[in-house]
């Protein structure tokens, strides 16, 4: 079984949906863009800041946010690559470097590292997991139940997903 958020999952393997989730940015409470207002916080800002951008260990293709940033003819400033993504909330809490990553991450250290979630000023589908196996699983009576545990896991996951919180601009967020 394996859980991923790929723009094309491979049609070879069986897949479910598991969550959708919005695209925000990660910074330290420190960060410029903190102060910024809507109009300031744009894609040439953005795209100029410093970024940390998780990298499996084993892969040398680019994350979803980078090959979208591409198909939009943009490249930011990745400064840092990391494939330990629960270490990095802890980088961005401790430096200038920007997180583009879900929303439902992000909310997990809001309030226990000195980091805040802000909108991202580039356009982001929304990030959608799913949980995907083999054809060879398919019929086992443990990969059904496997299946069955982690989709009811991600329906509580999503039930508790963060409240809404106030943006640098003052305005709810979703």
């Amino acid at each position: 079984l394996v859980i991923g958020n790929w723009p094309e999952p491979p049609g070879e393997l069986h897949l479910v949906k598991l969550h959708t989730d919005e695209v925000v940015c990660l910074v330290a409470e420190a960060h410029p863009v903190v102060r910024m207002g809507p109009r300031q916080w744009n894609a040439e800002r953005y795209l100029e800041c410093e970024h940390v951008a998780p990298t499996p260990l084993i892969s040398i293709t680019p994350g979803v946010i980078d090959e979208r940033l591409r198909m939009l003819g943009m490249r930011r400033n990745v400064v840092v690559r990391s494939a330990h993504f629960g270490l990095i909330p802890l980088m961005v809490a401790q430096s200038l470097v920007v997180l583009t990553t879900g929303r439902l991450f992000c909310s997990r250290f809001v309030g226990t590292l000195p980091v805040r979630i802000v909108r991202c000023p580039v356009s982001f589908p929304p990030l959608v997991y799913y949980q995907l196996w083999h054809d060879l699983t398919h019929t086992a009576t443990s990969g059904r139940w496997l299946r069955q545990q982690v989709r009811d896991a991600a329906i509580e996951f999503s039930k508790q997903a963060m409240p809404r919180r106030r943006s640098v601009t003052g305005k709810k967020e979703a």
